[in-house]
């Protein structure tokens, strides 16, 4: 078996690397040539964490294996981040472990490059101004990855704690674009992409917010009760996702679903546009929303690019068991 570290994840997976291997991966979901087990995620009743795993098995890659973590979210009194995982890998041809890799880095990245996708597939080409929802930890990746999609040239940002927002700002400034705080009505009538990535549990974006034309990638939604937007925003959207099963149990979507507001029917794999089996965006004005639960087949999928390098560069360790 072989165990690559942590703290040499972030040498061997560049974001162009990773959007590639998300890329991939949700164009061989449509293609029935890869599938995600079902999700086992819950409150463990200690530190206030939420403790899961994911698994699934890439015919078409040879990717069998799974993601074991979650979020404590008292982590940052430790001086560590609230997101902890592990990705193992298994030969899938014997069962036998193949791999052990640090999944903190990998999940912020594979986060990132599924909303970077969606920017891609389903976003104006002339977005000119990118809008922030939540300024945690994974807001940096999240906003780097949507840099390089569009050519921006404004960033604007909301935030529940509004001093946490110079992350973003510095960014920005990094990028050359000049970034601004402003509130929610501002936020919806001004950006042409929204990426949410919170940890809320009520909505933030209402639907009479959001402006036509829109594209909203909602990233923090992967928990039976979580929740950053109003569900009729739903109604006005076309609405896509990494997979349909986890987005009205556990994302986004699982709000309008449970009010009956939309069917599950109305929600397309974004795998479809990917692979070019749906339009994706049908107009200008038309509002586009990505449901981005994230599936284990993501974290497979950038595990297994990390432990090709990681073999190649002579940085892996080689354990037997």
């Amino acid at each position: 078996m072989l165990i690559v570290p942590e703290n040499r994840i972030a040498e061997l997976m560049t974001p162009e690397d990773a959007f590639e291997a998300v890329e991939s991966v949700f164009a061989a979901m449509a293609r029935d040539e890869a599938y995600n087990f079902p999700v086992i995620r819950e409150a463990i009743g200690h530190a206030d964490a939420l403790y899961g795993f994911k698994g699934g098995f890439d015919r078409a890659g040879a990717a069998l294996g799974l993601k074991a973590g979650g979020y404590w979210p008292n982590n940052h009194e430790r001086g560590i981040i609230n997101h902890q995982s592990t990705i193992f890998l298994f030969d899938p041809d014997t069962g036998r472990v193949a791999a052990a890799v640090g999944g903190n880095y990998l999940t912020a990245a594979r986060t990132a490059a599924s909303s970077a996708v969606s920017i891609k597939h389903l976003s104006r080409p002339d977005s000119k101004v990118l809008g922030m929802i939540g300024a945690g930890h994974q807001a940096a990746f999240q906003m780097r990855a949507a840099l390089r999609q569009r050519d921006f040239e404004k960033v604007i940002g909301w935030n529940l704690h509004p001093e946490m927002l110079s992350r973003l700002a510095d960014i920005a400034t990094e990028a050359g674009l000049p970034f601004e705080e402003v509130d929610l009505d501002r936020l919806g009538a001004e950006a042409d992409v929204i990426i949410s990535i919170t940890s809320s549990f009520a909505p933030i974006l209402k639907a009479a917010q959001v402006s036509p034309g829109t594209h909203i990638a909602c990233m923090g939604t992967d928990t039976k009760g979580k929740q950053e937007v109003e569900p009729e925003l739903l109604v006005r959207a076309a609405v896509f996702t990494d997979e349909v099963a986890q987005s009205v149990s556990i994302g986004e979507a699982q709000h309008a679903i449970a009010s009956g507001l939309i069917e599950a029917s109305a929600i397309t794999p974004i795998g479809k546009v990917i692979a070019g089996a749906h339009p994706g965006r049908s107009s200008a004005e038309e509002i586009t929303l990505f449901d981005g639960t994230g599936v284990a087949l993501q974290d497979l999928a950038v595990a297994s690019a990390v432990v090709e390098r990681a073999r190649a560069a002579g940085v892996a360790t080689e354990v037997e068991i």
